[in-house]
């Protein structure tokens, strides 16, 4: 079993049922927030090679965690998320770019 991995909140209690003794400690600030950055890493990988929906849902559960732990508001973040949307567009007309002719900012 690996060490220093970053588990959801009931695991440690699953594994007292199982009868096996886990062995845990609260992370500090600093060693959460870089834990919580590889672990949506790990997520993300993970949904990468699967595709499924459960894998999807725990790199949402890691953004909220990671909302959280900032003390980023969700309406705030939404209205930020709207204006780059109204500014620059979203990703929803599956627009490629193939080619351009100078290099801008927009990269």
């Amino acid at each position: 079993m690996a060490i220093g991995i970053l588990v959801r909140d009931k695991i440690p209690e699953i594994i007292s049922r199982e009868g096996r003794t886990p062995i845990t400690h609260i992370a500090s600030d600093d060693e959460y927030w870089e834990i919580l950055k590889g672990k949506l890493r790990e997520e993300i990988d993970e949904y990468y090679n699967s595709g499924e929906e459960e894998d999807f849902i725990d790199i949402l559960d890691v953004i909220d965690s990671m909302t959280e732990f900032k003390k980023y508001n969700k309406g705030e973040l939404e209205v930020l998320r709207k204006k780059k949307e109204e500014e620059r567009g979203s990703y929803s007309k599956r627009v490629i770019l193939d080619d351009f002719d100078k290099l801008t900012k927009f990269m």
